[in-house]
């Protein structure tokens, strides 16, 4: 399974990334980017994210 990883050190909080994919992206108490729990994350929401990301810190895993 694919899992979308987000690298908190390159981040800058620009937020497309949950205006891109809202199911998969938040932003949590902390004030950081976060992955949300998923079986299935939407793939082509998630690539819209990683190729909208100006700092390429969204990244696709192997589980």
């Amino acid at each position: 399974m694919k899992i979308p990883v987000v690298d908190l050190s390159e981040c800058i909080l620009c937020g497309i990334c949950i205006e891109v994919s809202p199911a998969v992206f938040k932003m949590n108490d902390a004030g950081f980017i976060e992955v949300l729990q998923s079986d299935d994350y939407p793939e082509d929401e998630v690539d819209e994210a990683i190729k909208n990301c100006p700092t390429n810190c969204i990244y696709w895993e192997e589980s």
